[in-house]
């Protein structure tokens, strides 16, 4: 089955979308990381942010693949998680993302990965990757509790400049696709939930979703 996880950055959409696909013993493909390795390749390659041609030529050239884990996990051929989390990654993603013909690229290599099931954290996997997903789900919180979480991600003591940059993010990346479930999308608040409780949530969702003669 195709899981579509959705929602504002901080949400706890990638701690989700992994204790669901360990628990369904499917893949988790974290598609903002394939937009953060052509932010991180046009830093290497010195291509500029607004060079369409230049980042569609990178994006052909990246390679992903799912290894094996628990659960299996999206990689980035010559690219460490570090590498794809720097600051400098995290201000130009939202810039090299919002191009179109680079998103078609993307759409097409997250559909062939997606392919055999898998849980997908993403932007538009719901909308426009796979419409058809069997549930989509959608994470929304405080800003306060989302700025939170992301200054424990990233062992950051400035809030006020946590909060700062979230609301950058999420102004830039609303250009390319709004900050709102999809049509059908099951809506979990997760200000007041612990990791446990938004996975229950998460799967209830699922058994009311899957068809009653499905185990």
């Amino acid at each position: 089955m195709i899981v579509a996880v959705d929602g504002a950055a901080g949400s706890g959409k990638s701690t989700l979308a992994r204790g669901l696909a360990r628990a369904l013993g499917i893949a988790y493909v974290n598609t903002g990381l394939m937009y953060r390795a052509l932010a991180a390749a046009s830093i290497r390659s010195d291509v500029d942010p607004e060079d369409a041609g230049g980042l569609l030529d990178l994006a052909q050239r990246l390679r992903f693949t799912v290894r094996d884990g628990d659960p299996p996990e999206l990689q980035v051929e010559g690219y460490t998680v570090e590498d794809l989390t720097t600051p400098e990654v995290e201000s130009r993603v939202s810039l090299v993302a919002r191009h179109a013909a680079v998103r078609v690229v993307m759409r097409d290599l997250q559909r062939a990965i997606g392919a055999d099931g898998a849980v997908m954290e993403g932007r538009d996997i719901a909308t426009v990757v796979f419409p058809d997903a069997q549930l989509k789900l959608f994470l929304q919180a405080d800003l306060d509790r989302r700025a939170g979480r992301r200054a424990d991600e990233r062992d950051a003591s400035d809030t006020d400049a946590v909060i700062s940059a979230l609301n950058q993010r999420d102004a830039r990346d609303a250009r390319t696709t709004p900050l709102e479930p999809a049509p059908g999308a099951v809506v979990i608040d997760t200000t007041d939930l612990s990791i446990e409780q938004t996975l229950d949530a998460a799967l209830e969702a699922i058994q009311r979703a899957r068809p009653k003669d499905t185990p």
